[in-house]
């Protein structure tokens, strides 16, 4: 099975195909943004309400449609539950889903997700038949409230949103996927480079959400690709058990009942 297609799994029932999503702001121009999503085929493309509004309403949206790859309205840009409620039911509305990513943002500058705000939120929209996936930290007590009210997916931040700086807490994220171990962990937000996917993949994660490190580099449909083929790798290490760490050098050629060396290689080396 290759690389662009992985083994399926399943979010809220629904079996999933890819474990590459893609956000859909920030490219060059459409053509890029369309052939990089022909090269990934990711599971889901995220689009904002605002985004959408502000890129030509209904014109843009069609354009996303037309590439029949399933849409992840996001709350993008609230920073109450209020917001991010009423933002939901309108997207529901406009791009006729039941899936919603949730974001609640608790400060402009370093867009963080907001604790309290974000857990309301998403108890309220799961109770509106929303399926919901929450953006949030990888804080244990946020993770573990957001799955009491219901969330059956957790969305944790790798870093913040856009700054490409990688997996900055790995400690966190292991210990989500280990107190966890059946809610499906989508990375979303700070990868910068493909071996950080294959990282998050490697420790069990389901899927990696990307948007600017696949938009900003200079080649963005290669790019999507060599992430495409990060996440697979990744998600084939973690199924296939990686070794052990061991603290001490193992010989990876036995070394039992060989002879310590060959008297002949320093004979004829010194003429003897």
């Amino acid at each position: 099975m290759g690389p662009s297609a992985p083994d399926s799994w399943n979010l809220y029932d629904t079996p999933m195909t890819s474990r590459l999503w893609m956000g859909s702001s920030h490219f060059p121009n459409w053509n890029v943004f369309a052939s990089a999503c022909e090269l990934a085929k990711p599971g889901f493309i995220t689009l904002s309400l605002r985004r959408q509004t502000a890129t030509g309403g209904q014109s843009y949206w069609k354009l996303i449609r037309s590439l029949d790859i399933p849409i992840l309205p996001n709350t993008a840009g609230c920073f109450s539950a209020h917001e991010a409620i009423q933002l939901a039911e309108i997207s529901r509305d406009t791009f006729e889903t039941d899936w919603i990513k949730v974001e609640v943002i608790a400060d402009e500058q370093s867009l963080h997700p907001e604790g309290p705000e974000l857990i309301r939120a998403c108890e309220v929209l799961i109770q509106k038949g929303f399926k919901v996936l929450p953006y949030c930290s990888d804080d244990l007590s946020i993770c573990k409230a957001l799955t009491d009210v219901g969330c059956r997916a957790l969305m944790p931040l790798g870093a913040p949103i856009g700054t490409g700086l990688g997996l900055l807490n790995p400690f966190n994220l292991e210990r989500l996927r280990y107190r966890f171990p059946k809610i499906p962990l989508i990375l979303d937000a700070g990868l910068g480079k493909p071996s950080q996917a294959t990282q998050v993949m490697e420790m069990g994660f389901d899927a990696v959400l990307l948007n600017t490190a696949i938009s900003q580099s200079v080649n963005p449909a290669e790019m999507a690709l060599a992430f495409l083929e990060a996440v697979s790798a990744g998600h084939r290490a973690f199924k296939a058990v990686p070794m052990p760490a061991q603290p001490n050098a193992q010989p990876s050629t036995p070394s039992m009942d060989m002879p310590i060396g060959d008297y002949r290689v320093g004979a004829e080396l010194y003429g003897n």
